[in-house]
């Protein structure tokens, strides 16, 4: 019976969760995709970091993407 309620409560919850309108506006995406928004402790610095190692290996994206998904970059 318990595991009935919560399968039909998991299948309820998965069904709505694509109505639900984003909290974050499209025009406000580059707010998020900002390195200030990122995870490291100085992520200025670590994007100079990161430019430096590129151009001196020559290869580009080796440590994830950063942009803001419009394929700009």
């Amino acid at each position: 019976m318990i595991e009935r309620l919560l399968l039909l409560v998991l299948v309820y919850a998965s069904l709505t969760g694509c109505s639900i309108e984003p909290w974050v506006k499209p025009y406000e995406r580059a707010n998020l995709a900002d390195p200030i928004m990122s995870f490291s402790e100085d992520p200025l610095s670590q994007g100079y970091i990161h430019h430096v190692l590129q151009a001196r290996e020559g290869a580009r994206g080796a440590e994830g993407g950063s942009g803001g998904g419009c394929g700009c970059n």
